[in-house]
């Protein structure tokens, strides 16, 4: 979809409509892609339990793929994200544990921590784990990539995507990495990140709140390839917000 209703500057501003997806969400495509990854390996098996970390999205697209399959899903989700997407879950019979929003890696309350937590104490279950899984970025190197450069008819200068497990920014990394190496890829990133410093200098920036679910982090997920990324910007929440609103 091209936006007309923004000043661009010298640029045509095209948006991937990922809300078409069933889940209503880019991460219906991994979950898909990581359960079949699961299975394949044996790791995952008949009647198994499915466990993640998720800031919502991602728990949509694995629900909707344990319905069809057949396979008791748990979820833990920081608490600080909408009551929305946690009713649409619970709707869909999922088990959630509300974890702290105002923790870091390494505590238990840690959303990823408590779910390998989960993962010890839950027999017959797979940690899908978004954040260190390949099937996660195989996703969008085998897809969304392919369909960006189909539907833009090769006219493509530059893809800006935000980073929350880091599997976008890296199928895609590694997708036009050989079709179209002079792309360039940009991080947008949220206020209280400190990724942004990190693609800039090479080294990790402070980390602090931010209103935006779902993207942004203290530290590089484990999947993610910044190598291509030639900048990022840091956005403030007031900014995101206000642009949101715009675009609605």
């Amino acid at each position: 979809l091209e936006l007309g209703g923004f000043d661009t500057g010298p640029c045509r501003l095209f948006l991937k409509l990922e809300t078409q997806n069933p889940g209503g969400s880019i991460k219906d495509r991994m979950a898909l892609y990581m359960v079949k990854a699961a299975e394949q390996s044996g790791a995952l098996r008949p009647g198994g339990t499915i466990i993640e970390a998720t800031a919502g999205n991602t728990g949509l697209g694995l629900a909707l793929v344990a319905i069809a399959k057949g396979y008791r899903l748990v979820l833990a989700i920081p608490d600080k994200m909408s009551q929305e997407k946690i009713a649409h879950l619970q709707a869909m019979g999922v088990e959630i544990h509300l974890t702290r929003s105002d923790v870091c890696k390494g505590h238990p309350e840690f959303y990823q921590d408590f779910a390998e937590r989960l993962a010890r104490e839950i027999p017959n279950s797979v940690w899908v784990n978004q954040f260190a899984n390949p099937a996660n970025p195989q996703a969008h190197e085998e897809t969304t990539g392919p369909e960006i450069w189909d539907q833009m008819d090769h006219q493509v200068d530059a893809v800006i995507c935000g980073v929350g497990s880091g599997g976008t920014l890296t199928g895609l990394s590694r997708f036009f990495g050989r079709v179209h190496p002079e792309i360039e890829l940009i991080l947008a990133d949220p206020q209280g990140s400190a990724l942004t410093e990190f693609v800039q200098t090479g080294h990790l920036g402070t980390s602090g709140p931010s209103v935006v679910e779902g993207i942004g982090s203290g530290q590089p997920p484990a999947i993610a390839d910044f190598s291509r990324v030639r900048d990022a910007f840091q956005i403030p929440d007031a900014e995101s917000l206000e642009t949101a609103r715009q675009l609605l």
